[in-house]
């Protein structure tokens, strides 16, 4: 008889992460999705008949990657903002 293929946890967790890292934790959950999203689309390949999930384990690494992507974008920004701003006071 034919089993019915598993969701990988590691797929749910990155998703799960994700999503986290856009609100309640945004370096920690993007850091987690980034990396159990890679361990969950490498275990869906290694057993293709048993697990499933790959959509939801990308999904995550896309939401980890563009939220720690935003954070690294805002700390840049505000230390050039903040950092011109030290550099004109210097001046007066």
């Amino acid at each position: 008889m034919h089993q019915p293929r598993q969701t990988s946890v590691l797929a749910i967790i990155s998703l799960v992460a994700g999503l986290c890292g856009w609100l309640p934790l945004p370096i920690l959950g993007s850091l987690v999705a980034i990396v159990t999203g890679h361990l969950a689309r490498a275990e869906i390949r290694r057993e293709p008949g048993r697990l499933e999930g790959d959509g939801l384990a990308l999904a995550g690494l896309v939401l980890g990657y563009l939220a720690l992507l935003l954070a690294v974008t805002v700390a840049t920004i505000m230390l050039m903002f903040f950092g011109g701003m030290a550099w004109l006071s210097s001046f007066s």
